[in-house]
């Protein structure tokens, strides 16, 4: 029990040494997708994409309201079988909106990471360059606190939008 009390007090002891004598850093990746030129082309690379289908959206969802106000509106003066015809056709479409409006957002999302990644991917090359030319021993993403002096981000940002590696 002794050892063991003394290895670990010379553990704690030996953690500051070791700690003062390592370099770190940190990224913010949520800023680098955020703020890098190329996730921002990605964006927008993406917006354009689905322009046209977010559109048609926007005009089948204008559509079901138009018939649900008509159904609202006219359901008291409609025969029965009118009223249960309209009421079909509203379900109906209503229901090819809902697997449109899922469709398009499982797309939306996967094209996004797909374009996402690849920043990310160009982003970790960087801190890699970073890390060796400047001889970091560890660099964190995305902690919940990190002091601004380790925060290497803004060479990551700077890098991404340049294109070229990191100057030494």
């Amino acid at each position: 029990m002794r050892t063991l009390l003394f290895a670990a007090a010379l553990a704690i002891a030996a953690a500051p040494a070791w700690a003062q004598t390592g370099k770190f850093g940190f990224v913010n990746t949520e800023r680098i997708l955020r703020d890098a030129v190329p996730a921002q082309r990605a964006q927008k690379k993406i917006e354009a994409e689905f322009q046209k289908r977010d559109q048609e959206m926007a005009r089948l969802a204008d559509q079901l309201k138009r018939m649900q106000e008509d159904l609202d509106k006219n359901s008291v003066t409609m025969s029965e079988t009118q009223r249960r015809g309209k009421e079909r056709e509203f379900g109906d479409l209503n229901r090819d909106f809902q697997r449109k409006q899922r469709e398009f957002r499982e797309d939306l999302n996967q094209r996004r990471n797909e374009e996402l990644a690849q920043v990310i991917e160009q982003a970790n090359r960087i801190i890699r360059q970073i890390a060796e030319q400047e001889k970091f021993d560890i660099i964190f993403q995305d902690a919940v606190f990190a002091s601004p002096r380790i925060d290497i981000t803004d060479k990551v940002i700077k890098a991404l939008d340049s294109g070229k590696p990191p100057a030494k």
